[in-house]
């Protein structure tokens, strides 16, 4: 199956993520191994679900793609916003494991003890090299597509980086200072971050699939074409939703009942160029009607 451009970066944003997750997995693996620290089990309990739930986006991007076909008439595009809502449940959860598993080691009357930190140190300082390398690229990808499953993935791998920042330091504190509850705070802060990450997220995939309307200024800048297009005498019941990263919109022009079909079809198919010139990729359908003063 030929990718489109916009598909071809969602896939490379998934299949680098789910990638990445799999590498830090084994290396989280050696490293609690090695240091018998709670916080990089922490970071390996995270970096395993990020490795399924990535393999999971980088699926439902590849079946967003496929064309429509007699089932589907609109396309599958509606299976980045499945995918981005089971994401944004799954990051919400961790949130609350990751919250409760620090306030337990908080109020815990002696902490675990550590060994190795300086393996773990290194296993740690690396996965926060991958991690911010990933999330660029992830960065760049959703400033060109705008994909949901793009920017649910990106949202729990920035929460991976203050949790991956959070065990280095936790090791730190316990080799140089002897302190090893640190990293309990810094969860605790991480776990806030990822809930109310996943809720913004969650809504705008639960919006999509609830059919909810576009942001209003999309609607404007339609209407804005629309009123100053020529042969247009009139236009109404501008509709937009979205269905993953693409738009949908419908509109109804009042055109001369007079002139000849031809025109009016000419005034409307130029119409429906300049609106996907302003938003490339999106399914554009216009109504004529006749113009009654």
């Amino acid at each position: 199956m030929s990718l489109p451009p916009g598909t071809r970066l969602n896939a490379s944003a998934g299949l680098a993520s789910s990638s990445v997750a799999g590498l830090l997995v084994l290396l989280k693996l050696w490293a609690l191994s090695e240091t018998n620290a709670l916080s990089v089990a922490a970071s390996l309990a995270d970096s395993a679900m990020d490795f399924m739930v990535s393999l999971a986006a980088f699926l439902a991007i590849l079946y967003a793609a496929r064309p429509p076909d007699e089932d589907h008439a609109f396309g599958h595009s509606s299976a980045e916003d499945l995918a981005a809502l089971g994401q944004a449940v799954f990051v919400s959860l961790s949130g609350v494991v990751i919250g409760w598993a620090a306030v337990a080691r908080l109020l815990a009357p002696t902490p675990a003890p550590l060994q190795q930190e300086g393996r773990g140190m290194l296993v740690m300082a690396l996965s926060i090299l991958l991690t911010g390398a990933l999330v660029l690229w992830q960065r760049r990808v959703l400033r060109q597509t705008g994909s949901r499953v793009v920017e649910a993935d990106s949202l729990h791998y920035r929460g991976d980086l203050i949790f991956n920042l959070g065990a280095l330091l936790s090791l730190w504190a316990a080799a140089a200072l002897g302190l090893a509850q640190i990293d309990s705070v810094v969860a605790l802060g991480a776990a806030a971050i990822l809930i109310l990450g996943a809720l913004r997220v969650g809504r705008g995939a639960w919006d999509a699939l609830m059919d909810r309307a576009a942001d209003p200024a999309i609607s404007a800048e339609i209407a804005r074409i629309a009123a100053g297009w020529p042969g247009v005498r009139g236009f109404h019941d501008i509709k937009t939703r979205t269905a993953g990263s693409k738009l949908f919109v419908q509109i109804h022009i009042e055109l001369d009942g007079d002139q000849p079909l031809s025109e009016a079809h000419a005034i409307g198919a130029a119409l429906r160029r300049a609106i996907l010139e302003a938003y490339p990729g999106s399914d554009v359908i216009i109504h004529k009607d006749v113009y009654r003063p």
